[in-house]
């Protein structure tokens, strides 16, 4: 199993300059993938954009949101921007997309909340004809440019229902899970997940991800539990019994997930500064 690292760009106080040594210093370590979620209505910097300065801050190291809201974009403005990140990456972006949950974030966008479900299967289609080099429509041409991967970068969808399940099986490469840390309900989703892949005949087998929050050092679970109620405010009493605040806690999380049959496990960082990135590459040092 793969291991990659959030950079705390989500963070309302995360330094800037400091998110950016964050993606160098990962870049230069074992780490596969820097991860990003999303929000709107929140003091987070915005995903795109910063795995965007990310991507020429780094070399090597893979780009993925994990996840970001789509349905709060237009499909053709995301296509293009994904497209645009793939291929100023040399080909390491992995988008990770949701529905999204928070009425507050659609409000802001000018978005419809209801069926965003449905809006998001006709996106990933539209998504796809684009990076494809398909024409969008009769009335209007092709969109560019070409994504590094042919036919686009990789698509996982997340989501904690079977609808999620049946789209990540239907219109994309994998499934992603991530904040509450549910060994057990992951590794359902997971399985739910090969078996809708296997029932649509489709070959091989899905990319399954999933995401933890991590907090080592002094006050930890403090300063992590900080920004973890600030960030989900009434859901974050799901959400903080899954934060891991000692290297001993991320092993056996990453032991966990390896064990539920996970490719790759993001550890998102619930504090913002460097030095929380050494302690949780000494940790992964020891898996």
């Amino acid at each position: 199993m793969k291991i990659g690292v959030g950079l705390p760009a989500t963070i309302p106080w995360a330094k800037s300059a400091d998110v950016l040594e964050w993606a160098r210093r990962a870049d230069e370590g074992t780490f596969s993938s820097l991860g990003l979620i999303d929000r709107l209505v929140y003091g987070g910097l915005d995903p795109l954009i910063t795995l965007a300065a990310a991507a020429g801050a780094t070399r090597r190291i893979r780009l993925i949101t994990t996840i970001l809201l789509a349905p709060l974009h237009p499909a053709a403005l995301l296509a293009k921007q994904a497209a645009s990140l793939d291929a100023l990456s040399g080909g390491r972006l992995t988008l990770g997309m949701g529905v999204g949950s928070r009425e507050d974030d659609f409000h802001a966008a000018g978005a419809t909340f209801k069926n965003r479900g449905r809006r998001m299967d006709e996106m990933l289609k539209t998504m796809k004809r684009i990076w494809s080099g398909e024409p969008l429509s009769a009335e209007v041409g092709k969109i560019g440019p070409a994504p590094a991967r042919k036919g686009g970068p990789e698509v996982l969808i997340g989501g904690y229902s079977p609808a999620a399940i049946q789209r990540a099986a239907a219109l994309a490469d994998g499934f992603i899970t991530g904040g509450v840390a549910d060994l057990a309900g992951a590794a359902q989703f997971f399985r739910g997940a090969e078996q809708a892949w296997q029932a649509v005949g489709r070959a091989g087998k899905p990319r399954l991800v999933s995401s933890i929050y991590v907090a080592i050092g002094e006050d930890a679970n403090g300063r992590g539990g900080d920004y973890l109620r600030d960030y989900y405010g009434a859901f974050s009493a799901r959400i903080l019994p899954g934060l891991s605040t000692t290297q001993q806690a991320v092993l056996e999380k990453i032991r966990g997930f390896a064990d539920a049959g996970a490719d790759e496990l993001i550890l998102w960082p619930a504090v913002a500064e460097l030095d929380q990135l050494d302690r949780i590459t000494e940790a992964v040092s020891k898996a």
